[in-house]
């Protein structure tokens, strides 16, 4: 399939577009609905919001027991030190504050479709009128022999920001000189797809600088993955003879770890013991969806939660909208630009059936930024329509970074500097005033 190269100022033009809303202030009037909204992440966070700013007359409420969130995105570059937690930490003042959404620092733990409510550990029942369930992924214990939460804390995923952020931050700093980072990535489908392969240029930048004598080796499930021409021309080019990447025909697949032993097991039993083992494994819907029956119980999408692609309504519950990497889009990938790109839709869609209006057919949009080292960054982009054989994308509008551009170092950096661009506007707007 021919792919064409997006320019920067009609993509641009494209997520103005998706984006166009009617910015009211907040109101006191009675509330004529009230939405709830479970998730505080990139597409939780961004639906409550933007219901607030769709029709302010609408009472919100976020279900989401942190303080503060701590985005993945972006979380592999605290992993190779050249971000601090600090700046990939965010909380909820501004839309608590400047938009009039409320927020329960409460886990939800059960939803009642028939009642509509959602009950909390702490006893809470919290009815609504528009459900909103933006959950993030849990990681399947157990779909790797003998990776467990036990397990992780030897050797981390690394696959929700936070703690075990930290964690493989510290044993990389720990690990000497000369030693072994290994990582096992997971099949599709999983939050981020470029994501490992962004860690692992990252994590290789950090040792080229600091640890020369270290190597990096991937074991992976897929024989192909996301921007890879793109990925391997930057490791050749920075980190010549430092990265090995073993794909599934070549026995990549792990299928048993053994935490004590820092050692991955493949399918065909050849063992990998290494001083830093970083486990990606496989995912689904946060427990919440799971639990409320919102996620296929079989099948090929086994986990994940089945929507319509215009309003994003679950397919299983009436008047419940699943969002982000829980849901099941199509070709839209799980990425927090993805979830931000649903959760005005979303938004959109909500205001206009709580005020008798039809949803219009929406236009997703997402690109998946990568930091190969801090002045090296390539992309994905992509524009998405709803049709009646699901989320698609649109042919010819969008496209990856070129693999040889005029000006290699300079284009490269260009696209370092978009991605940091994306994540600082992206976060204001979500987290921000």
């Amino acid at each position: 399939m021919t792919r064409t190269k997006l320019s920067r100022r009609t993509f641009t033009g494209a997520l103005l577009a998706t984006s166009a809303l009617s910015a009211c202030a907040v109101q006191t009037a009675p509330a004529k609905a009230h939405v709830v909204v479970i998730g505080g992440g990139f597409g939780g966070a961004t639906a409550a919001k933007f219901i607030r700013l769709e029709d302010p007359g609408i009472a919100v409420t976020l279900i989401e027991p942190k303080s503060e969130f701590v985005t993945c995105p972006f979380s592999n570059y605290v992993i190779a030190g050249f971000k601090q937690i600090g700046e990939i930490t965010h909380n909820y003042n501004a839309l608590t504050g400047t938009h009039g959404v409320r927020h329960v620092r409460d886990i939800a733990v059960a939803i009642d479709p028939a009642t509509k409510t959602v009950r909390t550990g702490g006893g809470q029942s919290i009815r609504y009128d528009k459900l909103v369930v933006s959950p993030g992924i849990d990681i399947r214990w157990g779909a790797i022999e003998g990776y467990t939460e036990a397990a992780a804390e030897i050797l981390p995923h690394a696959w929700q920001g936070g703690a075990q952020t930290l964690l493989l931050r510290r044993q990389l700093e720990a690990m000497p000189d000369g030693g072994v980072v290994a990582l096992a990535l997971p099949p599709n489908p999983y939050r981020c797809p470029p994501g490992p392969y962004e860690r692992i240029s990252v994590i290789a930048h950090y040792l080229k600088t600091t640890k020369p004598r270290s190597k990096i080796l991937a074991l992976d499930a897929k024989d192909a993955f996301s921007k890879q021409p793109l990925f391997q021309d930057g490791w050749n080019a920075l980190y010549p003879g430092l990265i090995e990447w073993v794909p599934l025909n070549k026995d990549g697949r792990i299928t048993q770890v053994i935490a004590g032993e820092k050692t991955l097991v493949s399918e065909f039993g050849q063992r990998h013991r290494a001083a830093v083992v970083n486990v990606v494994p496989p995912q689904f819907a946060g427990k919440i969806a799971r639990d409320a029956g919102l996620a296929n119980p079989d099948g090929g999408s086994a986990g994940w939660c089945p929507v319509d692609p215009i309003t994003f309504e679950s397919t299983r519950i009436k008047d419940i909208h699943v969002i982000g990497d829980a849901s099941i889009a199509g070709a839209m990938p799980k990425s927090g630009f993805a979830a931000n790109s649903q959760g005005k839709f979303v938004a959109k869609a909500i205001a206009a059936a709580l005020n008798g209006r039809p949803a219009f057919a929406p236009v997703y949009a997402n690109t998946c930024y990568s930091l190969l080292a801090p002045d090296y960054g390539i992309s994905v982009a992509d524009i998405y329509r709803a049709t009646p054989q699901g989320i698609v994308a649109v042919q010819g509008a969008g496209g990856v970074s070129p693999r040889t551009p005029a000006d290699a170092a300079q284009f490269r950096h260009l696209e370092a500097t978009y991605t940091r661009g994306w994540y600082s506007s992206a976060t204001r707007e979500i987290w921000g005033a």
